[in-house]
């Protein structure tokens, strides 16, 4: 089934069905994907090592807040 289908289908459902779906649809996106967090940890290695090793600028965390809320 395409994601047209599946919509099409979708809004056929009862309204509290519908919002029975969104629910579940949505809760599914707060699971990890265990190939996104091995990637999310790969980078946080690589840009501990990077600023270990004095490659990064470091910038004060009252800085950047500071500067976000002057935005």
């Amino acid at each position: 089934m395409t994601i047209d289908e599946l919509e099409e289908q979708s809004l056929k459902l009862k309204s509290i069905d519908r919002i029975h779906l969104v629910e579940k649809l949505l809760s599914s996106l707060d699971k990890p994907d265990a190939e996104i967090e091995a990637a999310w940890i790969k980078e946080a290695d690589a840009r501990l090592d990077a600023y270990e090793r004095g490659e990064l600028e470091v910038v004060p965390f009252d800085t950047v807040i500071k500067n976000l809320r002057h935005e």
